[in-house]
């Protein structure tokens, strides 16, 4: 137990950061082609099949929105449109959809404001949550005092040691609120009946413990290393394996070979034991939590890091514009708060979000 519970309200200040380089501050999203997001896809298109994969762009409106508008214009239910991940209305985003190809004529007929179709293509299956390998970010940041190359000093530590793999403040909602509404939720509290909303708010608990576990690591210098009872995934194979000896097995983190991954708890995702255990445990005690609080969840478990690729950073006039490609599940707020060392993107909480594209809170 601890003698003081923290807060249930998202923010960045609580959680410790990996660089401690000179942020150059700076402003997001003054337009929203000031935040551009491209879905990386998982695997090709086959160009034949039973299904028509719609290559979408969309510019102010939520993922699911354009959805719904989508199924009502064609008139297909929308358990029959696959979609690998969700998209903020707050950027510039582009992403593939896929509908039964007996849809393919009507789709001619779709308008939406602010919505483009780039392409379509046939593929035998339907596009399932989670298949894309990630997403690529070009973000520019306004008003920044530090300059380009302060952001490309930060970006190359991040690019050896990792990024610290946060939640970050879209999964939380407005002000950062859903996770108080989520604990009723799991406490059976709460009145709330719809089954999608009720999912979205507990897992908000689930991303505030990983959170504080993550942080946790970085404030006791064990972020690109492990410990005792770690379940450790190979970044190269997604292979999992239980930590034993720390000594032997820390240089191939420190490496960036595999890397140590946190607890989303649930009934399938057991807790950890030892060295490691014991620091989950003291992030859960920080909320006053058990892991039996999470007994309706699936649970899984999460990267404490991801690697950025294809890194730019080019100068602007009033700033920068940086551009990285990030595994599936990961924010690009984890980046852009290293860079920026700022409450990045805290006034934006929305439903949907352009990073939190892999579903893997469960």
């Amino acid at each position: 137990m601890v003698g003081h519970i923290v807060s249930l309200v998202f923010d960045w200040s609580a959680l410790a950061a990996l660089t401690d380089t000179p942020g150059t501050g700076g402003r997001l999203r003054a337009a929203p082609e000031d935040f551009r997001v491209e879905e990386v896809p998982a695997y090709p298109l086959s160009g034949e099949g039973e299904h028509l994969f719609v290559h979408l762009e969309k510019t102010g409106h939520t993922t699911a929105h354009v959805l719904r508008e989508l199924s009502a214009q064609l008139g297909v239910r929308d358990r029959d449109v696959g979609v690998a991940g969700l998209k903020d209305r707050h950027a510039v985003t582009t992403q593939w959809i896929s509908l039964p190809a007996k849809y393919e004529a009507r789709l001619a007929a779709f308008g939406m404001d602010g919505v483009r179709v780039l392409d379509t293509r046939r593929h035998g299956n339907k596009l399932g949550l989670g298949h894309l390998r990630g997403n690529r970010f070009v973000v520019r940041v306004r008003d920044a005092a530090g300059t380009a190359e302060g952001a490309r000093t930060t970006l190359a530590l991040l690019i050896v040691h990792g990024v610290p793999n946060y939640f970050g403040p879209q999964r939380f909602g407005l002000h950062g609120l859903n996770a108080e509404e989520g604990l009723r939720v799991l406490r059976g509290e709460s009145g709330l009946r719809d089954p999608r909303v009720r999912r979205f708010l507990t897992t908000s608990v689930q991303s505030l413990v990983f959170n504080q576990f993550l942080s946790l690591r970085l404030a006791r210098g064990v972020f690109d290393r492990l410990l005792a009872g770690d379940m450790a995934k190979k970044h190269d194979t997604g292979g999992v394996f239980l930590v034993e000896d720390a000594a032997a097995e820390s240089p191939r983190a420190e490496r960036g070979e595999v890397s140590a991954t946190g607890t989303l708890f649930g009934k399938k995702a057991r807790p950890l034991t030892l060295d490691a255990g014991e620091l989950e445990r003291e992030a859960l005690a920080a909320f006053g939590l058990s892991p039996e609080v999470f007994a309706s969840r699936r649970g899984d478990r999460r990267l404490t890091r991801v690697f950025p690729e294809d890194t730019e950073v080019h100068p602007q006039e009033d700033g920068y514009t940086v551009a990285f490609t990030l595994p599936r599940g990961s924010f690009a707020t984890s980046v852009l708060r290293e860079l920026m060392k700022t409450e990045v993107d805290i006034p934006a909480g929305t439903e949907d979000s352009a990073e939190d594209s892999g579903e893997d809170a469960g």
